[in-house]
């Protein structure tokens, strides 16, 4: 059974820093990629970045230059630096694992607080 636990969000003041963490375990999929999702109050839930099995990385626009996404393929963990924050960053950050086993299939994690005020 697929689980992704989450850890590291909380209280940061505008301008500070955050890392997330995901580690995912009972999974063996050769393909796949992990990434973090966020989802504001009244918004929909939006790709922040990614990293791939083979390390090939994509960031939103808007999170380029300022969140860095990696991994530790030990210890099947992927993390998510977020450095410059912002008010508008605030949301429940989820951890995703879509792996690939003759179709495509969505794991998600059940998602860490960021809030991002003075």
């Amino acid at each position: 059974q697929v689980q992704l636990v989450e850890s590291g969000g909380g209280l940061v003041q505008p301008g500070g820093s955050l890392r997330l963490s995901c580690a995912a375990s009972g999974f063996s999929f050769n393909i796949y990629v992990m990434g973090w999702y966020r989802q504001a109050p009244g918004k929909q839930r939006e790709l922040v970045a990614s990293i791939t099995n083979s390390g090939g990385t994509n960031y939103a626009d808007s999170e380029k230059g300022r969140f860095t996404i990696s991994r530790d393929r030990d210890k099947n963990t992927v993390y998510l630096q977020m450095n410059s924050l912002k008010p508008e960053d605030t949301a429940v950050y989820y951890c995703n694992l879509r792996g690939f086993n003759y179709r495509w299939l969505d794991y998600w994690g059940q998602g860490t607080q960021v809030t991002v005020s003075s």
